[in-house]
């Protein structure tokens, strides 16, 4: 077996492992709208988000579920004690992972739609319906809220700048127009999560968007907050580091989304984009 491959079956054991343990745990089938969480280390702020998170979206009940990253003070804790569905990790694999464990739960649970948020209390409860609106309207299959559209509290001008790079180059590789590749309140149908590839452990805000955008799906922006954080500290590391990967992942998913398209073209074995439902 390759290292790559141990890795791999290495990530899956502990996803498999997480798995069971939250289905022992909890045993029950999910409703239509799950908002997932990821959580590492964030015991300062994690009861308000979870607390803010509505048990009702429109007129669909929510369950919210908090992937605990392999953090070592109470995150887990004090997300279960303010009702949340918490799925522990016993080691840290980067935000990515937690995300597609959450995807995972989600949709073997029987969720239709899924809901992202963080756990550092930078993006406003009150969006998660604008956000599933166009969805539930079926005019969409993933939409991703825009500080650039809406408002962002942050005095940092190198970050700010970032953002709207970001969103240039990506609407150039991708040829679909976005102005925030990096926001984390989203929305998707559940089913969507199976049928495009996501690798990335830490930095899979973008790898997630332009997968959805070059599989075919229908992809929205509606316009959000973005607040100062509340509690705790950024994992992503300083704005040179994090600008650095950041653009790592989005050319490294371009390129492989890419290289899926061609081999598609000619007619050779590659995943394709297989259809969700729609409502």
């Amino acid at each position: 077996m390759t290292a790559c491959a141990a890795r791999g079956a290495g990530a899956v054991d502990v996803d498999s492992a997480a798995m069971a343990q939250f289905t022992a745990e909890y045993g029950v089938r999910l409703p239509p709208v799950a908002v997932v969480i990821a959580a590492y280390n964030e015991e300062r702020g994690i009861g308000d988000v979870v607390d803010a998170v509505p048990r009702q979206v429109t007129d669909l009940d929510a369950a919210t579920i908090v992937v605990v990253d392999g953090s070592a003070d109470d995150t887990a804790a004090i997300a279960r004690k303010q009702g949340a569905l918490v799925c522990e990790v016993p080691v840290n694999r980067g935000q990515g992972a937690a995300l597609r464990l959450g995807y995972r739960i989600a949709r073997e649970g029987g969720a239709d739609y899924i809901v992202t948020t963080d756990a550092d209390g930078q993006y406003d409860a009150a969006d998660i319906e604008k956000v599933l609106a166009p969805i539930l309207a079926d005019r969409a299959d993933f939409v991703t809220g825009s500080r650039i559209l809406g408002r962002q509290e942050t005095y940092d001008k190198v970050r700010r700048l970032g953002v709207h790079v970001f969103a240039r180059l990506v609407s150039v590789l991708t040829g679909h127009r976005v102005t925030d590749t990096s926001f984390g309140l989203r929305a998707m149908r559940a089913a969507l999560t199976a049928h495009v590839t996501l690798r990335q452990p830490q930095y899979q805000a973008s790898e997630l968007l332009i997968s959805v955008i070059m599989n075919g799906y229908r992809v929205s922006e509606v316009p959000a907050t973005m607040r100062l954080r509340t509690a705790g500290t950024t994992k992503k590391g300083g704005n040179l580091t994090y600008g650095y990967r950041y653009a790592k992942v989005v050319i490294g998913t371009w390129r492989r989304e890419r290289r899926r398209l061609r081999r598609e073209r000619r007619g050779l074995p590659g995943r394709r984009r297989r259809p969700v439902g729609r409502d």
